[in-house]
């Protein structure tokens, strides 16, 4: 294990990473998360009849611009040429929870785990925003990286 912070120069300040020498090959990253929601709350969500639209549609839609943005937000984050970007669902009745899996591509210098847990946790933010007349007791929780590929530090995958 590399246990070098590399965002950190010499003197111990913050900075960006410089990756121009370093090769451009196809990286992956999948992340996850979930949001616990009330019953009444997912029913909604499946009847498709929340006020304010599609909240699985629009949450994805989220997700994929939140990939895109990532270096926006995050500042020591390289901005990316994302060649794709897929955002998942799936229900669950027990507990009532909403499963989120994202996962980007791109062909670059660095890596794309950023950009996957931030397309899941700003997709689970978008079902809080969607549905937060109705439930505002949600919780986001178990947002995580499960694998990468590609780069220098080759594949990583999460023991389950």
């Amino acid at each position: 294990m590399n246990d070098k912070l590399t965002h950190f120069n010499a003197s111990g300040d913050a900075h960006m990473v410089d990756v121009g020498d370093k090769a451009i090959t196809r990286r992956e990253a999948t992340a996850e998360g979930r949001i616990l929601i009330q019953d009444e709350t997912l029913a909604r969500i499946r009847a498709g009849d929340n006020k304010k639209g599609d909240v699985l549609g629009i949450s994805r839609l989220a997700g994929i611009m939140a990939a895109k943005k990532t270096s926006d937000l995050v500042p020591l984050c390289h901005p990316l040429p994302i060649t794709a970007v897929t955002v998942d669902f799936e229900l669950a009745d027990s507990p009532a929870s909403v499963y989120c899996r994202a996962t980007v591509r791109t062909d670059g210098k660095t890596g794309v785990e950023m950009e996957a847990i931030n397309a899941v946790q700003v997709s689970l933010l978008t079902i809080y925003d969607m549905c937060k007349a109705i439930d505002k007791g949600m919780i986001i929780n178990d947002v995580k990286l499960l694998a990468k590929s590609g780069g220098r530090s080759g594949d990583w995958k999460r023991d389950q």
